[in-house]
């Protein structure tokens, strides 16, 4: 005996197959897989936009007014996510595998929270010098860096 579906109703088993497979999918993945996944890809558009305007402070490419407002407004775009919803308690380098996160972060007293505010407040400035000029790039730079740095220092392990 032949079964034939109709044209709906294979679209519809397709999708409860496919529905089925994630949910399964979901179960064996690590915990927080996505969460680091996605802070890691925040961390890479951080740092490709850094380099860019770091290079321009150094001379190792032409200063570009509109491309370093542009660099500066992705980093502000990254400061304006739910940043505290890609770092949940427990996603930390000892639990899950492939993340530098420190335990540090979640422990109390930790002044994550004051560093990521100083990274935003280094980033407005930032916003605000770049497309100025190459001077004020430039010094705009030390204090974008030293909020980057204070931050992977404290709650980074190193990852060589």
């Amino acid at each position: 005996m032949t079964i034939r579906l109709s044209r709906p109703a294979c679209l519809i088993a397709l999708a409860a197959a496919l529905s089925a497979a994630t949910a399964v999918w979901a179960q064996d993945a690590p915990p927080f897989q996505s969460e680091t996944k996605a802070r890691q890809g925040l961390m890479q558009m951080n740092a490709l936009n850094i380099a860019i305007l770091g290079k321009m402070a150094k001379g190792e490419m032409p200063y570009d007014a509109a491309q370093a407002k542009a660099a500066a407004d992705a980093l502000a775009g990254v400061y304006a996510l739910d940043l505290p919803m890609l770092w949940p308690a427990g996603s930390d380098n000892g639990a899950v595998k492939g993340t530098n996160a420190l335990p540090a972060i979640w422990a109390e007293g930790s002044d994550i929270g004051a560093k990521v505010e100083g990274w935003g407040k280094a980033v407005a400035a930032m916003q605000t010098a770049a497309p100025e000029s190459l001077d004020s790039l430039k010094a705009a730079m030390e204090p974008l860096g030293g909020a980057c740095g204070s931050c992977h220092k404290a709650f980074r392990a190193s990852s060589g």
